[in-house]
């Protein structure tokens, strides 16, 4: 006699789901899956047992398999917006953005007021560039939910990146006001006051984060920078260190200690091999190879780890007993220093920056090669840097577009010439039609190629870069465009710089405005241009 088959009661069933629910939420996600699958096996189109098992193989990083689940179950139920929002994200992290969008304004046209879909929908535009549009879900979603403190800080996202800082910073007032713990939204609400100038602000939302967590690297990092941008130097290199600290930056074992300047008026550094270690961008390493003579002068021999491009430039400065590149062996030492740590080291205070410049010199040999292979045509001779790197965090605030230059470039009975390492391709055209700027830049092999070229010119135009920075240590004069929110060592409202003394500064008075900027360039340049009324010779 066959048996009996006996269907399961819904009751069981339903048993069986709010186990395996409880189990999901937990994150026992192998224990809920043995128990979606035997809902399933029971009833094949449960529509929460597919919806649910998709949200957990998606959570698995099986985003396909997470679809078909999902698709299954909107089939049972075809207007379910929480089906349909998790869809909307499975298909975003398969790259499907169009699809995905269908499907949250599918959710929202299901459910209007669904705070969830909206912010994720949000957040979905933000990767694609459409900020504007994002901020419009983002407004609806803290309309829906005015708690729903996730969208709030998105929108104040949104708002800082469409350039509306003061309406950014009241966003992040309201995020707090709904949970003041949040030491993130802090930091960032300290970030955006200091795009607004209000730097006292910025460090009481900083300090804030602190009170919160005292151990937070990134809100000690940010008002260790804020305190250099103001000139407190004792303070501000302090909080610098914190660097280390910080996601991704741990330091380098050298198996000695680090030298945090210990007895640096006295004689302990005698005899002592030190190696000094580059640890960020070119311009950083050139700053601050101005402290190895000091050393030297201590009786400290000098081990010194920089990148290959920079060796040519550097080799000779006193104390100097040997050069590596990062990751080569290196000779016997007795203490190590990142070189961004010796002005804390050193104490430097505005008044005892080590300014005396020059303090690098181009090759002779290279410089001669560059002058006569530069045409002596007897006018005045410029260089010119326009861009960074474009993977620099800031890149976006220091770079202008060649084709803002133009107004320069108008200046007559001036040679233009080209320091720009790496022509972005937006930028290509214009410089190829620029008839006025001769281009070097395309033999450069190093950067004592760049120092030999500059050692021939009357003065070198830039941004905030490498070159401007090499500029400075080879005592030539410089004018530097900034922007309106500056690296911390070039300061607030000073025309000059403390640590290149032939350095003239061109601020923005506003963000983003270069147009003043480059016509107040475009204006001195002609002055200086006009008081050089013989003709330059090149030797």
């Amino acid at each position: 006699m066959s048996k009996l088959k006996i269907k399961p009661t819904v009751s069981a069933v339903t048993d069986t789901l709010r186990r395996a629910t409880a189990h999901h939420q937990r994150g026992q996600l192998g224990e809920a899956e043995q128990l979606y699958r035997q809902v399933l096996t029971r009833q094949p189109k449960n529509f929460d047992a597919l919806h649910l098992f998709g949200v957990l193989m998606h959570q698995r990083g099986m985003s396909l398999e997470a679809l078909a689940l999902i698709r299954e179950a909107l089939k049972a139920n075809e207007r379910s917006a929480a089906a349909l929002s998790n869809q909307a994200i499975v298909l975003a992290a398969l790259d499907r953005t169009d699809d995905a969008l269908v499907s949250y304004d599918r959710a929202i046209a299901v459910k209007p007021d669904f705070a969830e879909a909206l912010n994720s929908r949000g957040n979905l535009l933000i990767k694609l560039g459409r900020t504007a549009d994002a901020l419009a879900s983002y407004e609806q979603a803290v309309a829906a939910d005015p708690r729903f403190i996730d969208a709030q800080v998105n929108s104040a996202t949104a708002l800082r990146l469409l350039g509306r800082d003061t309406d950014a910073a009241g966003a992040y007032a309201r995020a707090l006001a709904i949970d003041p713990s949040r030491v993130e939204i802090w930091i960032t609400l300290g970030n955006t006051f200091d795009r607004l100038q209000r730097h006292d602000d910025a460090l009481r939302c900083w300090d804030h984060a602190l009170t919160l967590k005292p151990d937070c690297a990134e809100a000690h990092w940010n008002k260790g920078l804020e305190q250099l941008l103001l000139g407190d130097f004792e303070q501000g290199f302090a909080e610098y260190e914190w660097r280390w600290k910080r996601a991704g930056n741990a330091p380098r074992d050298f198996g000695v200690p680090q030298w945090r300047g210990e007895d640096v008026s006295g004689t302990s550094l005698a005899g002592k091999t030190i190696l000094l270690h580059a640890e960020q961008g070119f311009g950083d390493t050139i700053q601050f190879v101005r402290y190895l003579p000091t050393l030297a002068a201590r009786g400290a021999k000098i081990v010194l780890e920089v990148p290959d491009s920079l060796m040519p430039l550097i080799g000779d400065i006193d104390g100097v007993i040997a050069m590596i590149s990062r990751g080569q062996p290196h000779p016997p030492i007795d203490l190590h220093c990142p070189l961004m740590s010796l002005p804390l080291a050193f104490g430097t205070t505005l008044a005892t920056i080590p300014a005396t410049v020059p303090y690098l010199r181009a090759p002779a040999e290279r410089v001669e090669a560059w002058r006569a292979r530069l045409p002596a045509s007897g006018k005045l001779r410029v260089g010119l840097v326009w861009s960074g790197k474009p993977t620099h965090r800031n890149d976006h605030n220091r770079s202008i577009a060649f084709a803002q230059l133009a107004p320069v470039l108008a200046v007559p009975n001036i040679d233009f010439v080209s320091l720009q390492r790496d022509v972005r391709e937006t930028d290509a055209p214009a410089l190829q039609n620029a008839a006025a700027v001769l281009r070097p830049d395309l033999d450069q092999a190093d950067f004592a190629d760049t120092a030999a070229i500059i050692e021939t010119l009357d003065l070198v135009i830039a941004v905030d870069t490498a070159v401007a920075h090499l500029t400075g240590a080879l005592a030539k004069p410089l004018w530097l465009l900034l922007p309106l929110c500056p690296d911390w060592r070039w300061l607030l409202d000073r025309t000059d710089s403390s640590w290149y003394p032939g350095a003239r500064l061109f601020r923005q008075p506003r963000i983003g405005d270069w147009d003043s900027v480059i016509g107040r360039v475009a204006e001195g340049l002609a002055s200086f241009a006009a008081t050089r009324d013989t003709p330059v010779t090149y030797l």
